[in-house]
């Protein structure tokens, strides 16, 4: 038979690793970047425009956990590398086996749409345009992620006459020497600019309107993570692994409402990484506020009652998903609010070889994950494995929006949120069960 031939969209760290792996099984694939470099988000100032990294940016995971399983990190590398060495590893990864003569470099894909009617049971066949050249493939792997496309809030936009910016606009702490600067979020990105530019701003206030689990990056002079992983074991409960990390960040931080945090909700807390946040709020180089109530001109009014004028609003409100080379109809749900209808997190029911790579938010390094996905579909475009009927996988993901729903706060950021140790069994035995009905 002839290779099959598959597209993978996007040179980032997913798409590499999903082509490493249908490249190692022997088919013909083909990866599309939109820019001229590969990296995807970990490479700063990428000309592809899809890239939130700034200046300062470290992996909030160490290199340990962060390497794919076959390609360590080299010894001299930092143990949470920065956006340079990332870039720098997966350039490595990419020489490594092989994926470079693969990449079609500023090739912007601007539709993906099938080119075969899977009601008659014909083969998948995908029409992949690139500007004026258009190919057809068996299968296509998007891997374009989901942290390019920002998501404001109207009110920060419509009322405040300051600079504005989301995050994603973020780039260097120089921009915001001696000024007033106002941060809402308290994920990863929101605590890293505020510890950012608290130095040297005028003021920083850092608006917390959840409360949230803050990690260490170090304890006992160890990678946090480093000693996590040990205790990310799928036969050890749940339960006990997150009172296991919420004890050791208490240990590392104390009560985190005494530094004027809320008091913890009934909802499974988000876990935001950063070495030094909690000490710039003790410190008072970064001043909490719990939630806005008004905004006039510059002035931003809190739930405290205080108000305060500021130069600068950095909303750090997250992102939407934005497929917009998918023809319409090929995935359902709400991308809108990050809630897309796929089959473990990877499958559009109905549509036989189309996947989705990466488009989860998850607890841990993206790249082990990564590689779960990237095997598991090799498993099916080998034959080696069957996809359930399209009214099982539809059941299936009706079950795992009712567990987020019930599991986490009803906000877009959690529509893709993701328990890694539950998550690979549950890839694991969907690929037993899939096995045997192949």
């Amino acid at each position: 038979m002839p290779k099959k031939r598959i597209a993978v969209i996007g040179a980032g760290a997913a798409g590499l690793c999903s082509a490493k792996y249908m490249r190692a099984a022997g088919f013909d694939v083909v990866i599309f970047e939109i820019g001229s470099q590969i990296g995807g988000m970990w490479t700063y100032l990428n000309d592809n425009g899809l890239s939130n990294a700034y200046r300062t940016l470290h992996i909030n995971t160490s290199k340990k956990v962060t390497s794919f399983h076959d390609f360590p990190f080299q010894d001299h590398v930092q143990s949470f590398p920065d956006h340079t060495d990332m870039h720098g590893y997966l350039t490595d990864y990419a020489n490594r086996f092989g994926l470079m003569s693969l990449i079609r470099f500023n090739a912007r894909v601007s539709s993906v749409e099938p080119a075969f009617d899977p009601a008659k049971g014909e083969l998948p066949k995908w029409r992949v345009r690139t500007g004026e050249n258009t190919q057809e493939f068996d299968a296509v792997l998007a891997a374009t992620g989901h942290l390019s496309e920002p998501r404001h809030v109207k009110i920060f936009q419509d009322h405040f006459s300051g600079e504005y910016l989301h995050s994603f606009e973020y780039k260097k702490p120089e921009d915001f020497v001696g000024k007033k600067v106002c941060v809402v979020g308290v994920g990863n990105s929101a605590c890293d600019i505020a510890s950012d530019v608290c130095v040297t701003s005028e003021h920083t206030f850092l608006v917390a309107r959840s409360t949230p689990i803050i990690l260490p990056k170090l304890m006992f002079g160890l990678p946090f993570t480093d000693i996590t992983r040990k205790i990310q074991r799928s036969w050890l409960p749940a339960s006990f692994r997150r009172r296991v990390t919420q004890t050791l960040a208490w240990i590392a931080h104390g009560d985190l409402t005494k530094l004027g945090f809320k008091p913890p909700s009934h909802e499974r807390l988000h876990v935001t990484s950063n070495g030094t946040i909690v000490n710039d709020i003790a410190y008072r180089r970064v001043h909490l506020k719990q939630d806005i109530t008004s905004i006039e001109g510059k002035k931003i009014t809190f739930s405290d009652g205080t108000s305060h004028e500021f130069d600068s609003l950095i909303a750090a409100t997250g992102y939407k998903v934005h497929l917009p080379y998918l023809a319409e109809g090929l995935i359902n749900g709400d991308p809108e609010n990050n809630r897309l209808d796929l089959y473990k997190r990877i499958v559009p029911p109905g549509w036989p070889g189309l996947y989705m790579i990466g488009f989860f938010n998850t607890d841990t390094a993206l790249n082990m994950i990564f590689e779960h996905q990237a095997r598991w579909v090799r498993d099916i475009e080998l034959r080696l494995a069957k996809l359930p009927s399209e009214a099982e996988m539809r059941l299936d993901i009706q079950s795992k929006s009712e567990w987020v729903s019930s599991t986490y706060k009803k906000t877009p950021r959690h529509g893709l949120e993701e328990e890694h140790v539950p998550y690979l069994e549950e890839l694991k035995h969907s690929n037993r069960v899939m096995r045997k009905l192949h």
